[in-house]
């Protein structure tokens, strides 16, 4: 797994910290993404894979917390609506 991406289970504080951040949802699709600044997400709903360019990738679906680093450069590919509370920088 690249160190660009990482998923694991949040504390409890840390959800309650997502609760007052914003929130994206998106359909099933494919698209390719570039973070210019660090994303940290807590997921509600839907599971998506996402996949560096050098093929690491990183599954997650609802009840994880996943953080993007600066600088990656990446493909998302959502295979259920996703829905997640985001935070950049």
């Amino acid at each position: 797994m690249s160190r660009m991406m990482t998923v694991r289970k949040p504390t409890q504080a840390e959800i309650e910290m997502a609760a007052e951040w914003d929130t994206w949802e998106k359909e099933p699709s494919e698209f390719s993404w570039y973070y210019d600044q660090k994303e940290t997400c807590y997921i509600l709903e839907g599971k998506a894979r996402v996949i560096a360019p050098d093929g690491s990738h990183i599954e997650f679906g609802a009840g994880d917390w996943v953080v993007f680093e600066q600088g990656l450069k990446c493909t998302w590919k959502i295979t259920e609506r996703i829905r997640k509370h985001y935070m950049f920088g």
